[in-house]
């Protein structure tokens, strides 16, 4: 029998925040009791993001102990004033002024705007401490603020550290080269027991660029999905226009710059056939990337917005096909959508644009969909134009069948967080560290684990 713990899961993004980044700390809760693993989530209590999804509270566990620290942020709304102040074109001298405090301030807060939280968190952290009531605090970033808390984790004797990249710190970083950042990644990840990355390309990239870092205790575990989320009737294509549909954040590693630059170039080819696309974009898009947008209704582009999670899936049912976007950025090799799991287990045809890297070897690997890369216009428009052909004849495949794809469960995936809180709290005690093997990852790669005090 494994032994009981009690693990402490902090975790900014918490429902009712929306978006993504929830769903893996969201899943891990849901499902750790039923591998021996009790949780108590520190998040925020007045949350200053984007979107909000209040239906993700159904899923938490009705005796799941939450403590919502506050944080010292202004609102979203005020913050993106602040930054439309530091882009607009109508800089007078009051406006300089103020656009001056605003870049001065953001440049302050490292490494990154929820480091206005810390206080709060801290202080909620240190009371949790004193009743030694965990055996191990978790913290899945980002934001990345939140690894501050480790070192005052570590001060509590025994209490296990691990630390989660579901992003990479340099790719959400707003300095990405900054020195600084790099030495506080550095001192940061020194005091965890164990760390846990949503890729293997990640950790392979983590571990080479830090050398003090044991391999064997930096475990792939990837994104995925949840089961109970598709236990109903889910919505069916209908009609006579072919919908292919985008779920998620479109911002620069996902914009859509190629792939409209190729729904132009099938309208200019194929006029005809072109009008039988419908292409839904559901999910929030970031103002950066809004201009794109401009003018591409007529050519059967539509916008949605930030849906709750439910309708999301439904939203993904309901179309023809899915779409999946990362950008060919420095970085993106590395990185997989989590959306692509639920993609997976509903069967649905895939279109993934995406340089040669993580996501494409996962769906290759897995047989989900076409892979094109994602700055090819004039690919990308033949791809589009051989599935619009298909639909018309009668010949498009209402589902596929990938392969293997069980493995990305995410009640398999909380019993390998356990293990890894198991072998954390061993290290944390200076005891013997048994073997883990991470399968079911997508991945198939052993992480032989042993104890690694000198190393920490």
């Amino acid at each position: 029998m494994k032994a009981a713990l009690r693990a402490l899961v902090v975790s900014y993004a918490f429902p009712p925040v929306g978006g993504a980044g929830v769903q893996r700390v969201l899943k891990l809760v849901k499902y750790l009791p039923a591998h021996g693993v009790t949780p108590t989530v520190l998040t925020v209590k007045n949350p200053s993001v984007p979107v909000r999804d209040s239906s993700l509270e159904r899923e938490l566990p009705g005796n799941l102990e939450i403590v919502r620290a506050r944080t010292l942020e202004p609102g979203y709304a005020a913050k993106q004033s602040a930054r439309q102040a530091m882009t607009s074109a109508d800089q007078g001298l009051v406006r300089r002024a103020r656009a001056g405090l605003v870049k001065l301030g953001t440049a302050l807060l490292v490494p990154d705007p929820q480091v206005l939280w810390l206080p709060g968190a801290q202080g909620a952290l240190v009371r949790r401490l004193s009743q030694r009531a965990d055996d191990v605090v978790f913290i899945s970033g980002p934001p990345f603020s939140q690894f501050l808390l480790a070192p005052i984790a570590r001060i509590a004797g025994g209490t296990a550290v691990v630390l989660d990249y579901r992003d990479e710190w340099r790719m959400a970083s707003r300095t990405p080269a900054s020195r600084f950042e790099a030495l506080l990644e550095r001192r940061l990840l020194r005091c965890a027991h164990a760390v846990t990355t949503a890729t293997e390309a990640y950790r392979t990239e983590l571990c080479a660029r830090f050398a003090f870092l044991d391999p064997a205790r930096v475990y792939p575990i990837p994104n995925g999905y949840d089961p109970d989320d598709f236990q109903r009737d889910l919505p069916v294509p209908s009609g006579d226009r072919f919908v292919l549909t985008y779920v998620g954040t479109i911002f620069p590693l996902t914009t859509p710059r190629f792939l409209l630059e190729a729904v132009r170039l099938l309208h200019a080819r194929e006029p005809e056939l072109a009008k039988i696309l419908r292409l839904r974009f559901v999910g929030r898009i970031v103002e950066a990337e809004a201009h794109h947008f401009e003018g591409m209704e007529v050519l059967g582009i539509e916008r949605v917005g930030y849906v709750d999670h439910e309708r999301a899936i439904d939203e993904v049912a309901r179309g023809h096909a899915a779409l999946c976007m990362l950008d060919a950025t420095p970085g993106a090799e590395r990185v997989y959508p989590a959306k692509i799991f639920e993609i997976m287990h509903m069967r649905k045809p895939c279109l993934v644009l995406a340089p040669d890297g993580a996501l494409a070897d996962l769906v290759r690997r897995h047989e989900v969909g076409e892979v094109v890369g994602s700055r090819d216009p004039s690919a990308i428009a033949s791809s589009i134009e051989r599935m619009l052909r298909a639909f018309r004849a009668g010949t498009a495949p209402r589902t596929t069948a990938p392969i293997d794809v069980d493995r990305f469960d995410r009640r398999i995936q909380a019993g390998q967080f356990a293990d890894v809180f198991r072998e954390a709290v061993a290290r944390a005690a200076g005891g013997t560290v048994h073997d883990v093997t991470l399968r079911g990852a997508g991945l198939d790669a052993p992480h032989t684990s042993r104890a690694a005090a000198g190393r920490t």
